[in-house]
């Protein structure tokens, strides 16, 4: 896996002091690519730029997004980190010796929740993977720079022991943004064939999800599935006028 390839993606992230330090790790390990969602005020204080010293362009390029969706929809693997070792929570390791079969020739988010809380379940069911660092139970939490560094290092490390030949990029990947449209697209005809309930849809969603992340769709295939659901979309609405009808 690239460093070129990876996105870090911040989200409200509480103090400017650690997007500040965050950037400085980032930097450290030759990412530059950064997104936040909902950042603190003041990051052109002096007091954080201080601490994002020798990374100030990491810091004056950080696009903000209005959402987690928005910030991720260009990557092909959307990896969200976690302080709980969540089922089949992948090793910062394994993200950087699996992640890139993962990604294709795409781009890979790594995405950081808040300090306090990490990111709500809504978010991490928008990730395609989940990474957790196996700190000491004694002292499990860290800080949101040294969880950047952690990842950051492992990916450079895994960059420059196994990189790849010249022009070997893999396969093309469908986005973030393209598997999300596919599932509304499903989410809408599901509901209209009484599939999914209207009230909890987002469980089999979540796994639905799972589902064409694991299997690394390209844009093509995403667009049949898009295609399909349209299709029971229409198919539905036929019933409902011919029942219509008859009654």
């Amino acid at each position: 896996m690239s460093p070129d390839s990876l996105d870090v993606v911040l989200v409200r992230p509480s103090r400017p002091a650690n997007v500040a330090a965050a950037c400085r790790a980032m930097k450290n390990m030759g990412l530059g690519r950064l997104f936040l969602v909902e950042p603190p005020a003041e990051l052109a204080a002096p007091e954080a730029r201080a601490l994002a010293y020798g990374a100030w362009e990491v810091l004056d390029a950080a696009r903000v997004s209005a959402s987690l969706r928005d910030a991720v929809a260009g990557a092909t693997l959307v990896a969200g980190t976690s302080g709980r070792p969540l089922p089949s929570a992948w090793t910062p390791r394994q993200l950087a010796e699996e992640g890139t079969a993962r990604a294709g020739a795409g781009r890979t988010a790594l995405v950081f929740g808040p300090e306090a809380s990490g990111l709500r379940n809504d978010e991490l069911a928008l990730c395609h993977v989940h990474v957790h660092i196996p700190s000491d139970p004694a002292q499990p939490s860290l800080n949101l720079a040294q969880a950047v560094l952690v990842l950051a290092y492992e990916i450079r490390l895994s960059a420059l022991s196994l990189a790849p030949p010249h022009g070997n990029v893999g396969p093309e990947r469908a986005t973030s943004a393209d598997i999300e449209a596919a599932l509304d697209d499903l989410e809408r005809a599901l509901l209209a064939i009484g599939y999914l309930n209207p009230d909890n849809p987002g469980k089999i969603l979540a796994e639905l999800r799972g589902l064409l992340a694991r299997a690394g769709p390209t844009p093509r295939e995403t667009s049949l599935v898009r295609g399909l659901a349209r299709q029971i979309l229409w198919a539905a609405g036929g019933v409902a006028r011919q029942r219509g009808a008859d009654g």
